[in-house]
């Protein structure tokens, strides 16, 4: 189950938000549910990104205390992971640039927004955010492999300290292992 936490200070953004959003099949989110989760101010936004984690954001951009800029950089501080979507009733373009570059969003939805671009922008920024996922999973097993291979490289250097020649094959001119009968 994909947890989306919903940001707004107006109740009936959250609410159509809320009803939009439960009309994306599973089948579009690999055949995993969604499971909403309203916050009417910033402030309860951040107390639940305290205690609980989240694998989707969307924020409206003005709330009273908190910028929604501000809150999806505050909580992607706190779940590096969490996908962030921006939406606004204004077409601020600096506004937008911050988001972009301080918070770090995978997408911006103007409002009033349509319905489809939304659900779209949902099931994308879930599908970015596995593939991060799977990214660092790759990465942190690639240096898990690399640290067990300097160890085993470190044991062959060791060993061939100790024993010459032991890591080291002769071979005849048809590439045939060539065992010195001296050596048995």
């Amino acid at each position: 189950m994909y947890r989306v936490l919903i940001v707004d200070d107006e109740p009936n953004i959250l609410t159509a938000l809320r009803r939009n959003l439960s009309n994306i099949p599973p089948s579009m989110l690999d055949g995993e549910r969604l499971e909403l989760i309203p916050a009417n101010s910033p402030e309860d936004a951040l107390q639940l990104a305290v205690a609980e984690n989240f694998d989707l954001v969307i924020a409206d951009l003005r709330m009273p205390g908190i910028s929604g800029v501000d809150l999806l950089a505050e909580i992607a501080a706190r779940q590096p992971y969490v996908a962030r979507i921006l939406m606004s009733g204004y077409a601020d373009l600096e506004a937008i640039i911050t988001a972009v570059n301080q918070a770090r969003i995978f997408r911006f939805i103007p409002k009033p927004w349509n319905d489809n671009d939304l659900r779209m922008a949902v099931v994308q920024a879930l599908h970015y955010r596995a593939i991060l996922l799977e990214n660092q999973r790759l990465a942190d097993l690639v240096r898990a492999q690399r640290g067990q291979l300097e160890r085993q490289d470190a044991e062959l250097r060791r060993l061939e300290m100790e024993h010459p020649g032991l890591t080291r094959l002769e071979r005849d001119e048809s590439g045939a292992i060539f065992i010195d009968e001296d050596d048995l």
